[in-house]
Protein backbone atom coordinates (compact mmCIF):
# COMPACT_ATOMS: atom_id res chain seq x y z
CA UNK A 1 0.00 0.00 0.00
CA UNK A 2 3.03 2.38 0.29
CA UNK A 3 4.50 1.68 -2.87
CA UNK A 4 1.46 2.24 -4.26
CA UNK A 5 0.43 5.20 -2.77
CA UNK A 6 4.18 6.64 -3.35
CA UNK A 7 3.48 6.05 -7.10
CA UNK A 8 0.63 7.67 -7.41
CA UNK A 9 1.47 10.46 -5.64
CA UNK A 10 1.05 13.60 -7.89
CA UNK A 11 4.55 15.25 -6.61
CA UNK A 12 7.29 13.82 -8.84
CA UNK A 13 10.40 12.74 -6.55
CA UNK A 14 13.62 12.10 -7.19
CA UNK A 15 15.55 8.98 -4.97
CA UNK A 16 19.02 9.51 -4.63
CA UNK A 17 20.85 6.49 -3.33
CA UNK A 18 24.52 8.51 -1.62
CA UNK A 19 25.08 6.22 0.51
CA UNK A 20 23.51 2.95 -0.43
CA UNK A 21 19.78 2.13 0.53
CA UNK A 22 19.93 2.84 4.21
CA UNK A 23 20.40 6.41 3.28
CA UNK A 24 18.70 6.74 0.03
CA UNK A 25 17.17 10.28 0.29
CA UNK A 26 13.79 11.13 -1.54
CA UNK A 27 13.96 14.87 -2.69
CA UNK A 28 10.86 16.53 -4.43
CA UNK A 29 11.96 17.07 -8.17
CA UNK A 30 10.24 20.66 -7.97
CA UNK A 31 13.41 21.45 -4.93
CA UNK A 32 16.28 20.60 -6.64
CA UNK A 33 18.90 23.23 -7.97
CA UNK A 34 18.43 22.76 -11.83
CA UNK A 35 20.63 24.10 -13.75
CA UNK A 36 20.08 27.63 -15.31
CA UNK A 37 18.84 27.75 -18.09
CA UNK A 38 17.11 24.16 -17.56
CA UNK A 39 15.89 23.41 -21.27
CA UNK A 40 19.70 24.11 -22.60
CA UNK A 41 20.51 20.84 -24.62
CA UNK A 42 24.47 19.46 -24.45
CA UNK A 43 25.47 18.29 -28.31
CA UNK A 44 26.68 14.47 -27.51
CA UNK A 45 29.59 15.19 -29.83
CA UNK A 46 31.12 17.47 -26.98
CA UNK A 47 30.79 14.67 -24.19
CA UNK A 48 34.00 12.40 -24.98
CA UNK A 49 34.93 11.31 -21.90
CA UNK A 50 32.94 8.02 -21.03
CA UNK A 51 31.84 9.00 -17.27
CA UNK A 52 31.06 12.40 -18.39
CA UNK A 53 28.63 10.64 -21.24
CA UNK A 54 26.55 8.57 -18.74
CA UNK A 55 26.73 11.67 -16.30
CA UNK A 56 24.56 13.61 -19.64
CA UNK A 57 23.05 10.65 -20.68
CA UNK A 58 21.02 10.52 -17.02
CA UNK A 59 20.01 13.95 -17.52
CA UNK A 60 18.90 13.45 -20.83
CA UNK A 61 21.31 15.51 -22.58
CA UNK A 62 20.50 18.64 -20.81
CA UNK A 63 22.75 21.12 -18.91
CA UNK A 64 23.89 20.02 -15.54
CA UNK A 65 25.54 23.63 -13.99
CA UNK A 66 23.02 26.53 -12.11
CA UNK A 67 24.36 29.70 -11.26
CA UNK A 68 24.36 28.43 -7.60
CA UNK A 69 26.54 24.85 -8.41
CA UNK A 70 29.18 27.23 -10.62
CA UNK A 71 29.61 29.62 -7.69
CA UNK A 72 30.30 26.78 -5.18
CA UNK A 73 32.79 25.47 -7.58
CA UNK A 74 34.51 28.56 -7.90
CA UNK A 75 34.92 28.82 -4.48
CA UNK A 76 35.90 25.25 -3.64
CA UNK A 77 38.67 25.64 -6.35
CA UNK A 78 39.66 29.03 -4.65
CA UNK A 79 40.19 27.39 -1.73
CA UNK A 80 42.09 24.20 -3.36
CA UNK A 81 45.24 25.12 -1.46
CA UNK A 82 44.01 23.55 1.61
CA UNK A 83 44.60 20.18 0.00
CA UNK A 84 48.39 21.25 -1.66
CA UNK A 85 45.92 21.53 -5.03
CA UNK A 86 47.25 25.19 -5.56
CA UNK A 87 50.03 24.56 -7.87
CA UNK A 88 47.19 22.76 -10.31
CA UNK A 89 44.90 24.15 -12.84
CA UNK A 90 41.98 21.95 -13.26
CA UNK A 91 41.20 22.77 -16.72
CA UNK A 92 37.56 24.34 -18.25
CA UNK A 93 36.57 25.54 -14.98
CA UNK A 94 36.16 28.58 -15.72
CA UNK A 95 35.65 28.26 -19.37
CA UNK A 96 34.09 31.47 -19.68
CA UNK A 97 35.10 31.72 -23.78
CA UNK A 98 32.97 29.29 -24.54
CA UNK A 99 29.24 28.40 -25.72
CA UNK A 100 27.32 27.76 -22.25
CA UNK A 101 26.62 24.24 -23.51
CA UNK A 102 30.35 23.72 -24.19
CA UNK A 103 31.08 25.21 -21.04
CA UNK A 104 28.73 23.17 -19.13
CA UNK A 105 30.74 19.92 -20.39
CA UNK A 106 34.36 21.56 -19.42
CA UNK A 107 33.27 22.40 -15.64
CA UNK A 108 31.83 18.87 -15.43
CA UNK A 109 35.10 17.93 -16.66
CA UNK A 110 37.42 20.30 -14.56
CA UNK A 111 34.83 18.45 -11.14
CA UNK A 112 35.95 15.19 -11.65
CA UNK A 113 38.92 15.67 -11.91
CA UNK A 114 39.00 17.73 -8.98
CA UNK A 115 36.93 15.06 -7.16
CA UNK A 116 38.97 12.41 -8.23
CA UNK A 117 41.85 14.32 -6.58
CA UNK A 118 40.93 14.88 -3.24
CA UNK A 119 39.24 11.23 -2.97
CA UNK A 120 42.17 9.54 -4.40
CA UNK A 121 44.94 11.60 -5.09
CA UNK A 122 45.93 13.11 -8.91
CA UNK A 123 48.78 10.60 -8.89
CA UNK A 124 48.35 6.79 -9.36
CA UNK A 125 50.85 5.39 -6.28
CA UNK A 126 51.07 2.00 -8.65
CA UNK A 127 52.55 4.43 -11.84
CA UNK A 128 55.71 5.46 -9.31
CA UNK A 129 56.59 1.95 -7.50
CA UNK A 130 57.27 -1.42 -9.02
CA UNK A 131 55.31 -2.75 -5.93
CA UNK A 132 52.51 -0.52 -4.40
CA UNK A 133 49.86 -2.93 -2.51
CA UNK A 134 48.05 -0.69 0.01
CA UNK A 135 44.62 0.11 0.00
CA UNK A 136 43.35 2.47 -1.91
CA UNK A 137 39.62 4.53 -1.46
CA UNK A 138 36.87 3.57 -4.35
CA UNK A 139 34.76 6.56 -4.77
CA UNK A 140 32.21 6.22 -8.08
CA UNK A 141 32.83 10.36 -8.51
CA UNK A 142 30.89 10.80 -11.21
CA UNK A 143 27.91 9.43 -9.90
CA UNK A 144 28.40 11.49 -6.73
CA UNK A 145 28.76 14.56 -8.83
CA UNK A 146 25.23 14.18 -10.21
CA UNK A 147 23.65 13.77 -7.33
CA UNK A 148 25.76 16.56 -5.76
CA UNK A 149 24.42 19.20 -8.62
CA UNK A 150 20.92 17.64 -8.27
CA UNK A 151 20.76 18.27 -4.94
CA UNK A 152 22.58 21.69 -4.93
CA UNK A 153 25.42 20.18 -2.33
CA UNK A 154 28.31 20.35 -4.60
CA UNK A 155 30.32 22.45 -1.81
CA UNK A 156 29.36 19.88 0.89
CA UNK A 157 30.02 16.97 -1.36
CA UNK A 158 33.60 18.30 -2.61
CA UNK A 159 34.38 18.78 1.11
CA UNK A 160 33.55 15.25 2.48
CA UNK A 161 35.86 13.26 -0.44
CA UNK A 162 38.89 14.41 1.06
CA UNK A 163 40.73 12.39 4.45
CA UNK A 164 39.06 13.97 7.74
CA UNK A 165 41.09 12.71 10.16
CA UNK A 166 42.99 15.14 12.20
CA UNK A 167 46.27 14.19 11.08
CA UNK A 168 45.31 15.37 7.75
CA UNK A 169 43.85 18.49 9.40
CA UNK A 170 47.02 19.52 10.84
CA UNK A 171 48.90 18.98 7.65
CA UNK A 172 46.78 20.97 5.81
CA UNK A 173 47.19 23.80 8.04
CA UNK A 174 50.75 23.61 8.27
CA UNK A 175 50.66 23.70 4.29
CA UNK A 176 48.66 27.02 4.20
CA UNK A 177 50.72 28.25 6.84
CA UNK A 178 54.44 27.23 5.09
CA UNK A 179 52.94 28.26 1.66
CA UNK A 180 52.08 31.68 3.26
CA UNK A 181 55.52 32.15 4.85
CA UNK A 182 57.39 31.78 1.51
CA UNK A 183 55.05 33.22 -0.16
CA UNK A 184 55.92 36.58 2.48
CA UNK A 185 60.02 35.66 2.73
CA UNK A 186 61.22 35.40 -0.85
CA UNK A 187 63.84 32.93 -1.49
CA UNK A 188 66.06 31.59 1.16
CA UNK A 189 69.32 32.98 1.46
CA UNK A 190 71.17 29.61 1.64
CA UNK A 191 74.33 29.99 4.18
CA UNK A 192 77.33 29.31 3.07
CA UNK A 193 79.54 25.98 3.39
CA UNK A 194 82.71 25.20 6.21
CA UNK A 195 82.02 23.18 9.26
CA UNK A 196 81.12 24.77 12.68
CA UNK A 197 82.05 23.14 15.73
CA UNK A 198 81.30 24.54 19.63
CA UNK A 199 83.83 27.16 20.54
CA UNK A 200 84.23 28.30 17.32
CA UNK A 201 83.32 32.17 16.06
CA UNK A 202 81.36 32.13 12.97
CA UNK A 203 79.78 35.15 11.33
CA UNK A 204 77.34 32.58 9.98
CA UNK A 205 76.56 31.66 13.93
CA UNK A 206 73.14 34.17 13.92
CA UNK A 207 72.06 33.08 10.81
CA UNK A 208 71.99 28.93 11.64
CA UNK A 209 70.18 30.22 15.38
CA UNK A 210 67.15 32.05 13.20
CA UNK A 211 67.01 28.79 11.29
CA UNK A 212 66.95 26.75 14.56
CA UNK A 213 64.46 29.32 15.64
CA UNK A 214 62.41 28.73 12.64
CA UNK A 215 62.08 25.07 12.91
CA UNK A 216 60.75 25.42 16.41
CA UNK A 217 64.20 23.88 17.71
CA UNK A 218 65.28 26.85 19.67
CA UNK A 219 63.22 29.45 21.24
CA UNK A 220 63.11 33.21 20.81
CA UNK A 221 65.50 35.17 22.58
CA UNK A 222 62.80 37.10 24.21
CA UNK A 223 60.66 34.58 25.08
CA UNK A 224 59.90 32.80 28.61
CA UNK A 225 62.13 29.44 28.11
CA UNK A 226 65.25 28.52 29.69
CA UNK A 227 67.98 30.51 29.08
CA UNK A 228 69.66 27.48 27.58
CA UNK A 229 67.34 26.99 24.89
CA UNK A 230 66.83 30.56 24.07
CA UNK A 231 68.45 31.70 20.59
CA UNK A 232 72.07 34.05 21.03
CA UNK A 233 71.34 37.57 20.41
CA UNK A 234 71.72 38.24 16.66
CA UNK A 235 74.79 39.99 16.58
CA UNK A 236 76.62 36.82 18.36
CA UNK A 237 78.88 34.91 16.01
CA UNK A 238 79.88 32.33 19.08
CA UNK A 239 78.46 28.52 18.25
CA UNK A 240 77.35 27.53 21.74
CA UNK A 241 77.00 24.30 23.11
CA UNK A 242 72.82 25.32 23.70
CA UNK A 243 72.98 25.76 19.64
CA UNK A 244 74.52 22.39 18.96
CA UNK A 245 71.75 20.45 21.17
CA UNK A 246 69.26 22.40 19.27
CA UNK A 247 71.11 21.41 16.08
CA UNK A 248 71.36 17.76 17.45
CA UNK A 249 67.28 17.58 17.17
CA UNK A 250 67.40 18.40 14.19
CA UNK A 251 69.88 16.59 12.74
CA UNK A 252 67.90 13.21 14.56
CA UNK A 253 64.76 14.55 12.95
CA UNK A 254 66.68 14.21 9.93
CA UNK A 255 68.21 11.02 9.87
CA UNK A 256 71.33 13.02 9.98
CA UNK A 257 74.50 11.85 12.59
CA UNK A 258 73.45 13.95 15.35
CA UNK A 259 76.79 15.08 16.40
CA UNK A 260 75.76 18.56 16.73
CA UNK A 261 78.68 19.76 14.11
CA UNK A 262 77.32 21.88 11.19
CA UNK A 263 78.76 19.79 8.24
CA UNK A 264 77.26 19.31 4.47
CA UNK A 265 74.74 17.71 5.10
CA UNK A 266 72.97 19.70 8.10
CA UNK A 267 73.44 22.88 6.08
CA UNK A 268 71.28 21.06 3.35
CA UNK A 269 68.44 21.13 6.03
CA UNK A 270 69.27 23.85 7.40
CA UNK A 271 69.00 25.65 3.67
CA UNK A 272 65.28 24.47 3.47
CA UNK A 273 62.99 27.56 3.39
CA UNK A 274 59.71 27.71 4.40
CA UNK A 275 59.22 26.97 0.71
CA UNK A 276 60.61 23.41 0.70
CA UNK A 277 58.61 22.37 4.08
CA UNK A 278 55.70 23.61 1.96
CA UNK A 279 56.48 21.26 -1.17
CA UNK A 280 57.03 18.39 1.42
CA UNK A 281 53.95 18.83 3.31
CA UNK A 282 51.80 19.27 0.21
CA UNK A 283 53.23 15.92 -0.87
CA UNK A 284 52.08 14.47 2.86
CA UNK A 285 48.43 15.25 1.82
CA UNK A 286 48.93 13.54 -1.68
CA UNK A 287 49.84 10.15 -0.12
CA UNK A 288 47.36 10.21 2.43
CA UNK A 289 44.39 10.75 0.03
CA UNK A 290 46.15 7.61 -1.44
CA UNK A 291 44.93 5.69 1.54
CA UNK A 292 41.79 4.02 2.57
CA UNK A 293 39.65 6.18 4.76
CA UNK A 294 39.06 3.59 7.37
CA UNK A 295 42.26 1.70 8.07
CA UNK A 296 42.39 -1.29 10.60
CA UNK A 297 41.46 -0.24 14.09
CA UNK A 298 43.95 -3.07 14.97
CA UNK A 299 47.04 -2.65 12.59
CA UNK A 300 51.12 -2.15 12.29
CA UNK A 301 52.26 0.70 10.44
CA UNK A 302 55.80 1.18 9.37
CA UNK A 303 56.92 4.50 8.25
CA UNK A 304 59.69 3.76 6.30
CA UNK A 305 60.82 7.40 6.28
CA UNK A 306 61.09 7.94 9.37
CA UNK A 307 62.21 4.38 10.25
CA UNK A 308 59.57 4.29 13.15
CA UNK A 309 56.88 1.56 13.57
CA UNK A 310 53.61 2.63 15.72
CA UNK A 311 51.19 -0.37 16.59
CA UNK A 312 47.28 0.47 16.85
CA UNK A 313 44.88 -1.69 18.92
CA UNK A 314 41.24 -0.64 18.39
CA UNK A 315 41.84 2.27 16.91
CA UNK A 316 44.76 3.84 19.62
CA UNK A 317 48.65 3.51 19.21
CA UNK A 318 49.93 1.05 22.17
CA UNK A 319 52.86 1.00 21.45
CA UNK A 320 55.82 2.95 19.25
CA UNK A 321 59.65 2.11 18.80
CA UNK A 322 62.45 1.98 16.00
CA UNK A 323 62.90 0.29 13.01
CA UNK A 324 65.82 -0.84 10.80
CA UNK A 325 64.62 -0.35 7.03
CA UNK A 326 65.77 -0.83 3.80
CA UNK A 327 68.22 0.99 2.23
CA UNK A 328 68.79 3.13 -0.81
CA UNK A 329 68.59 0.61 -3.82
CA UNK A 330 66.85 -2.05 -1.79
CA UNK A 331 64.10 0.33 -0.99
CA UNK A 332 61.18 -1.83 1.53
CA UNK A 333 58.19 -1.38 -0.32
CA UNK A 334 55.30 0.25 -0.05
CA UNK A 335 52.90 -2.85 0.91
CA UNK A 336 50.16 -4.19 3.38
CA UNK A 337 51.04 -7.66 4.62
CA UNK A 338 49.48 -9.10 7.26
CA UNK A 339 51.57 -10.73 10.46
CA UNK A 340 49.69 -14.27 10.65
CA UNK A 341 52.28 -16.16 12.83
CA UNK A 342 55.27 -15.55 14.78
CA UNK A 343 58.44 -17.47 14.30
CA UNK A 344 61.02 -18.36 17.48
CA UNK A 345 64.37 -19.67 16.71
CA UNK A 346 63.98 -18.81 12.78
CA UNK A 347 66.97 -20.00 10.28
CA UNK A 348 67.48 -17.78 7.60
CA UNK A 349 67.49 -18.68 3.71
CA UNK A 350 70.61 -16.63 1.98
CA UNK A 351 67.70 -14.92 -1.37
CA UNK A 352 69.61 -16.02 -4.19
CA UNK A 353 69.90 -11.90 -4.70
CA UNK A 354 72.14 -11.80 -1.69
CA UNK A 355 73.62 -14.89 -2.58
CA UNK A 356 74.16 -14.07 -6.05
CA UNK A 357 75.31 -10.75 -5.21
CA UNK A 358 77.35 -9.80 -2.14
CA UNK A 359 78.61 -13.42 -0.98
CA UNK A 360 79.41 -14.84 -4.53
CA UNK A 361 82.62 -15.40 -3.50
CA UNK A 362 82.32 -16.67 0.05
CA UNK A 363 83.97 -19.60 0.97
CA UNK A 364 83.73 -22.91 3.40
CA UNK A 365 85.55 -20.52 6.31
CA UNK A 366 83.19 -17.77 5.74
CA UNK A 367 80.17 -20.35 6.11
CA UNK A 368 81.51 -21.71 9.07
CA UNK A 369 82.61 -18.42 11.09
CA UNK A 370 78.74 -17.43 10.10
CA UNK A 371 76.96 -20.44 11.34
CA UNK A 372 76.07 -20.84 7.59
CA UNK A 373 75.71 -24.41 5.84
CA UNK A 374 74.78 -25.23 1.78
CA UNK A 375 71.38 -26.94 1.48
CA UNK A 376 70.08 -28.14 -1.89
CA UNK A 377 71.97 -25.20 -3.49
CA UNK A 378 70.75 -22.69 -1.04
CA UNK A 379 72.99 -20.83 1.99
CA UNK A 380 71.19 -21.55 5.07
CA UNK A 381 72.16 -19.67 8.02
CA UNK A 382 71.23 -21.95 11.20
CA UNK A 383 69.52 -20.83 14.11
CA UNK A 384 70.93 -18.58 17.34
CA UNK A 385 71.29 -15.39 18.79
CA UNK A 386 73.77 -14.19 16.00
CA UNK A 387 71.48 -15.68 13.24
CA UNK A 388 70.54 -12.10 10.92
CA UNK A 389 66.91 -12.39 11.76
CA UNK A 390 67.67 -13.06 15.64
CA UNK A 391 65.73 -14.62 17.98
CA UNK A 392 62.03 -13.66 16.48
CA UNK A 393 60.39 -13.56 12.89
CA UNK A 394 57.03 -12.32 12.12
CA UNK A 395 55.93 -13.66 9.60
CA UNK A 396 53.99 -11.75 6.46
CA UNK A 397 51.58 -12.96 3.33
CA UNK A 398 53.25 -11.54 0.51
CA UNK A 399 55.04 -11.85 -2.47
CA UNK A 400 57.82 -9.54 -1.97
CA UNK A 401 59.82 -11.66 0.83
CA UNK A 402 59.17 -8.71 3.05
CA UNK A 403 58.92 -9.60 6.83
CA UNK A 404 59.63 -7.75 10.34
CA UNK A 405 62.37 -9.44 12.38
CA UNK A 406 64.47 -9.48 15.06
CA UNK A 407 68.35 -8.63 14.44
CA UNK A 408 72.15 -9.57 15.86
CA UNK A 409 73.00 -6.18 15.29
CA UNK A 410 70.82 -3.74 18.09
CA UNK A 411 73.50 -1.01 18.29
CA UNK A 412 72.12 0.30 14.32
CA UNK A 413 68.67 0.89 16.18
CA UNK A 414 70.70 4.25 17.79
CA UNK A 415 71.73 5.73 14.58
CA UNK A 416 70.22 8.89 13.79
CA UNK A 417 69.77 6.95 9.60
CA UNK A 418 68.51 3.37 10.13
CA UNK A 419 67.79 2.78 6.03
CA UNK A 420 70.59 -0.02 6.55
CA UNK A 421 68.76 -3.71 5.54
CA UNK A 422 67.86 -5.11 2.38
CA UNK A 423 64.25 -4.41 2.42
CA UNK A 424 62.60 -6.37 5.41
CA UNK A 425 62.51 -4.33 8.79
CA UNK A 426 63.99 -5.04 12.07
CA UNK A 427 62.69 -4.32 14.87
CA UNK A 428 63.82 -2.74 18.13
CA UNK A 429 63.53 -5.18 21.01
CA UNK A 430 61.82 -7.43 18.20
CA UNK A 431 61.22 -10.08 21.53
CA UNK A 432 59.62 -7.82 23.68
CA UNK A 433 57.12 -7.01 20.51
CA UNK A 434 56.24 -10.55 20.10
CA UNK A 435 55.30 -10.68 23.78
CA UNK A 436 52.97 -8.06 23.41
CA UNK A 437 51.26 -8.87 20.10
CA UNK A 438 51.33 -12.77 21.73
CA UNK A 439 49.18 -11.10 25.01
CA UNK A 440 47.11 -8.85 22.81
CA UNK A 441 46.23 -12.15 20.49
CA UNK A 442 45.82 -15.16 23.57
CA UNK A 443 49.10 -16.93 22.48
CA UNK A 444 50.93 -16.29 25.22
CA UNK A 445 51.38 -19.58 26.38
CA UNK A 446 52.12 -21.19 23.39
CA UNK A 447 54.68 -18.34 22.48
CA UNK A 448 56.91 -19.17 25.36
CA UNK A 449 56.86 -22.95 24.86
CA UNK A 450 57.77 -22.27 21.26
CA UNK A 451 60.73 -19.47 22.38
CA UNK A 452 62.00 -22.52 25.19
CA UNK A 453 62.33 -25.28 22.41
CA UNK A 454 65.36 -23.80 20.75
CA UNK A 455 64.51 -25.47 17.94
CA UNK A 456 62.45 -23.05 15.07
CA UNK A 457 58.68 -23.32 16.18
CA UNK A 458 55.58 -21.63 14.59
CA UNK A 459 52.96 -20.18 16.45
CA UNK A 460 50.50 -19.15 14.36
CA UNK A 461 47.96 -16.04 15.47
CA UNK A 462 44.33 -16.53 15.90
CA UNK A 463 43.62 -13.56 13.81
CA UNK A 464 46.07 -11.82 10.78
CA UNK A 465 47.34 -8.37 12.14
CA UNK A 466 47.54 -5.99 9.83
CA UNK A 467 50.69 -4.10 8.72
CA UNK A 468 51.08 -1.39 6.40
CA UNK A 469 54.83 -0.09 4.97
CA UNK A 470 54.28 3.90 4.85
CA UNK A 471 56.41 6.03 3.08
CA UNK A 472 55.60 9.44 5.19
CA UNK A 473 58.88 11.67 5.43
CA UNK A 474 56.49 14.37 6.56
CA UNK A 475 53.94 13.36 9.78
CA UNK A 476 52.70 14.26 12.84
CA UNK A 477 54.58 12.74 15.67
CA UNK A 478 53.78 11.85 19.12
CA UNK A 479 53.85 15.21 20.14
CA UNK A 480 50.90 16.53 17.52
CA UNK A 481 53.89 18.85 15.92
CA UNK A 482 54.20 18.58 12.40
CA UNK A 483 57.67 16.10 11.93
CA UNK A 484 60.38 17.26 8.72
CA UNK A 485 62.71 14.10 7.96
CA UNK A 486 64.71 13.58 4.82
CA UNK A 487 63.57 12.08 1.32
CA UNK A 488 65.65 8.85 1.88
CA UNK A 489 65.22 6.76 -1.29
CA UNK A 490 64.04 10.27 -2.89
CA UNK A 491 60.62 9.28 -3.91
CA UNK A 492 59.24 13.13 -3.57
CA UNK A 493 59.92 14.33 -6.16
CA UNK A 494 58.41 12.87 -8.98
CA UNK A 495 55.14 13.28 -6.75
CA UNK A 496 55.86 16.79 -6.11
CA UNK A 497 56.57 17.80 -10.07
CA UNK A 498 53.27 16.34 -10.38
CA UNK A 499 51.49 18.64 -8.17
CA UNK A 500 53.14 21.57 -10.15
CA UNK A 501 56.01 21.91 -7.46
CA UNK A 502 59.75 23.21 -8.38
CA UNK A 503 62.34 20.48 -7.75
CA UNK A 504 64.17 20.56 -4.73
CA UNK A 505 68.00 20.14 -3.53
CA UNK A 506 66.18 18.22 -0.15
CA UNK A 507 69.07 15.03 1.05
CA UNK A 508 68.79 11.49 0.10
CA UNK A 509 69.89 8.97 2.38
CA UNK A 510 73.03 7.09 1.32
CA UNK A 511 73.35 3.55 1.23
CA UNK A 512 75.94 1.58 3.42
CA UNK A 513 77.33 -1.62 3.14
CA UNK A 514 76.66 -2.58 6.90
CA UNK A 515 75.72 -5.99 6.77
CA UNK A 516 74.37 -8.71 4.37
CA UNK A 517 71.49 -9.29 6.47
CA UNK A 518 67.29 -8.92 5.47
Amino acid sequence: MRLKTLYQSTVPLLILLTHGAAHAQVVPIDAVARPDPIAMAIDKADVTDPRLRTLYARSKWRALWSKQSIAAFESALADRGRHGLDHLAFAGADATDASPAVADVARSRAAVSYAEALAGGRIDPASLHEVYTLPRPKTDVTDGLGVALATGKLTEWLESLAPQDAEYRSLSDAYLRFSQAAAAAGPTQPIAGGVIRVGTRDPRVAAIADRLTQSGYLAPSGSAAEPLLLAPSPTSALYTQALADALKRLQTDYGIAADGVVGPETLRVLNLGAGDRARGLGVALERRRWLERTPPATRIDVNTAASQLRYYRDGTVVDERKVVVGEPGHETPALASPIFRLVANPTWTVPKSIQNGEMANVDDAYLQAHNMVLRDGWIVQQLGPDNALGLVKFDMANNQAIYLHDTSAPALFERSQRHLSHGCVRVEDALGFAQMLAEDEGVADAWQAAQATGEMTFVPLPRRIPVRLLYHNVYVGADGAIAFRTDPYGWNDPIAEQLGFAKSSARRAEAQAIDIGP
